[in-house]
């Protein structure tokens, strides 16, 4: 009976000390778990951005660029007081100027080709223009405007031929066809339509494919 209270104490002392391997081995366990799973900012790392295949330009800039440069043309060749500017046609297409009419003399041409030359955007000048040959009186006048209206009638009517790219112009019945078209074929269309017209005596061809 006298070891009684030192085999409790023992009892106590084992009991205490398992308790504290326990407690120590969850702790080592919980570090351990811890320590060897990933951090968040790791294992939920955010995703890669979308990657979307390259947009090609679109030629709206161009055109509009286009249209900036034939205004800007037209109006240095209307501030130019030696050239009828009423007599020209301006066309644009990327960056390149086609300049087309029927002008009243060589000097016209050449200062017209000059000032087109200076205005921002233009990389290069079309020269189209076509001299005058006699004069004309106010029925031949007439008649061609009615020429021109059933050229561009007809340009209108075929699908195919891009009518609103085609300038036209009629002096004594030589309708001249001037601007930029898709290709060949499209050149070919037109100069046959406008052929075809009443009152046509020839056809002066001078579209240009684009570029």
């Amino acid at each position: 009976m006298k070891f009684l209270p030192f085999l409790k104490t023992t009892s106590f002392s084992y009991s205490n000390t398992n308790k504290l391997l326990i407690g120590a081995s969850a702790a080592a366990l919980v570090a351990l778990s811890m320590g060897c799973s990933p951090k968040p900012s790791e294992s939920a790392s955010a995703p890669a951005p979308a990657q979307f295949p390259p947009v090609a330009k679109s030629t709206m800039g161009n055109e509009l660029d286009d249209s900036v440069i034939t205004t800007g043309v037209k109006a240095a060749l209307m501030a130019e007081a030696t050239i009828k500017s009423i007599d020209f046609k301006v066309e644009t297409n990327k960056g390149v100027v086609q300049l087309s009419g029927f002008i009243t003399d060589a000097a016209q041409v050449d200062r017209a080709l000059a000032v087109a030359q200076t205005v921002s955007g233009v990389k290069e000048v079309q020269n189209r223009m076509v001299l005058k040959t006699g004069d004309t009186t106010m029925g031949s006048n007439v008649d061609d405007t009615v020429i021109t209206g059933r050229v561009k009638a007809a340009l209108l009517a075929d699908k195919t031929s891009k009518s609103l790219d085609i300038s036209v112009e009629t002096r004594k019945g030589e309708v001249m066809l001037s601007g930029f078209v898709m290709n060949k074929a499209q050149i070919s269309l037109a100069e046959k339509l406008a052929s075809m017209q009443e009152g046509v005596k020839s056809v002066r061809n001078e579209l240009s494919v684009k570029k």
